[in-house]
């Protein structure tokens, strides 16, 4: 995990304003989420361990920033972050995923990235291994050192010596070419492991039997040992697959596992989008049979703390934090099962978007819109420029549409600006000019037809 003493909820909210407009209630509350972290890591046991996660409920329309937030906030904290709709899990006993494999997607997610931190750091030991294989490849192999004779000092050395440091010196040459580049076009033999073709294994999951279908691979992988082909490459790709091979060989899984788990248990983060449709309302509700409130208290334990067992052992989820999304049009959060509100002690409303929050989220964040679509037609050669008029227009339109159709929020303005930018995008690589500037005019030019005609704009905005 970063060092988040120095993330201060402030530091949190200031980095979070870098992509996120708005918002700035939701953005409090998941600082001081993640501050109360690295808070219970100071405190002593046993009480360290009695201090539970403060989860959030995030209420407001779709588009507006909820999940956005929370990627944000598991990327400033380096932690393993999983994004699953609550609508997708079914009650135990029927066919569907069960609510436990989120825990074992967010391990998996935590090995990786546990993996890429290692081989980062044995990237370099791996690069010189991989180099004296390929030497090996391309040069006669050099004797051992306890076979070579010894080197006695005299007017003259033996001819056995001589030779060591004559194929000692080429390798060195070698190796300043292969470095430089200059050996890029030969070829060398080599074997190449591949993996074994195994019987196809498909399990429709129920509870628990998704974790069965992966042990099974992981057995049939065992039994089934990867085998090797001779090929013959060129030296860059030979390299590149020796040097992955020597990154899986450093690389020390057990240590990846134990690291892996404890981040997991201590900084997981899980994003559960669309609660709302699990929510029992008041009434009865249409759809299928599948019991929401079922699903409610098999999702109950997991928020609560339980045991779970994956293939990599037993994650606790005590300390794991859960943020929770949804609309709530149709119901609202007193309609979950009174436990699971229990939970999620912090609520926050995130506010919906209009034409003065589209202009802003259009050039302000760091990965604004418009700044990603410069860059794209860059690549070009084109210059593109966004009048001040342009953008105004274009968040009034999306606005505009968002009233009169479905309200989608933010995400509308991707559709906007790909009808607005969908002729230039076709033409770009035969444009002459090296410079285009999109007006306030050429934007209604773009879009008039469709924003005036409401059925139209239904099915293309």
């Amino acid at each position: 995990m970063n060092d988040l003493k120095a993330l201060t909820p402030k530091d949190t909210v200031s980095e979070l304003d870098k992509y996120i407009i708005g918002q700035d209630a939701a953005k409090k509350s998941v600082a001081i989420a993640l501050r109360n972290r690295w808070r219970r890591q100071q405190v002593p046991p046993p009480l360290h361990d009695e201090i539970a996660p403060k989860n959030i409920i995030m209420i407001g329309p779709t588009g507006v920033g909820k999940t956005e937030i929370a990627r944000r906030l598991a990327n400033l904290a380096q932690s393993p972050f999983l994004k699953v709709e609550a609508s997708k899990f079914t009650e135990i006993g029927y066919v569907g995923r069960d609510v436990e494999s989120m825990i074992r997607d967010l391990v998996e997610l935590a090995i990786n990235m546990v993996k890429k931190e290692q081989r980062s750091e044995v990237e370099k030991k791996a690069r010189e291994m991989a180099e004296e294989k390929l030497l090996d490849l391309l040069l006669p192999s050099i004797p051992p050192a306890a076979a070579r004779p010894q080197i006695v000092t005299g007017d003259a050395a033996p001819p056995a010596v001589d030779h060591i440091r004559e194929t000692e010196s080429t390798r060195e040459r070698f190796r300043k070419m292969l470095r430089e580049g200059k050996l890029d076009s030969r070829e060398v033999e080599m074997e190449v492991t591949q993996a074994p073709s195994m019987p196809t294994i498909e399990v429709f999951s129920n509870a628990g039997l998704d974790e069965m279908e992966s042990n099974l691979r992981d057995a049939f992988g065992k039994i089934f040992p990867r085998k090797g082909r001779s090929r013959k490459l060129k030296v860059p790709e030979a390299l590149k697959i020796l040097q992955s091979e020597a990154v899986e060989d450093l690389i020390d899984m057990d240590k990846v596992t134990r690291t892996a788990v404890t981040k997991t248990e201590q900084s997981g983060i899980i994003f559960l989008d669309e609660i709302d449709k699990i929510a029992s309302r008041q009434g009865g509700g249409h759809g299928p049979d599948v019991s929401r409130e079922g699903v409610q208290r098999d999702l109950l334990p997991i928020v609560e703390g339980a045991t779970v067992t994956t293939k990599y052992g037993m994650v606790k989820t005590d300390h794991i934090l859960f943020i929770a999304s949804g609309a709530f049009h149709l119901c609202k959060p007193s309609d979950l099962v009174p436990e699971l509100q229990g939970r999620f002690p912090i609520r926050v409303e995130l506010n919906a978007l209009g034409e003065d929050e589209f202009f802003r989220i259009l050039s302000e964040p760091e990965n604004a819109l418009l700044k990603q679509y410069v860059a794209l037609m860059k690549t070009e050669g084109l210059k593109l420029v966004f009048d001040g008029d342009a953008v105004r227009e274009m968040a009034r339109l999306a606005a505009e549409v968002n009233q009169k159709t479905e309200d989608i929020g933010a995400r509308r303005l991707h559709t906007i600006l790909e009808k607005v930018l969908e002729e230039l995008s076709f033409e770009a690589p035969n444009i002459g000019t090296k410079k285009f500037t999109i007006t306030a005019d050429y934007v209604r030019k773009q879009l008039t037809d469709i924003t005036q005609d409401e059925d139209l704009s239904r099915f293309i905005l």
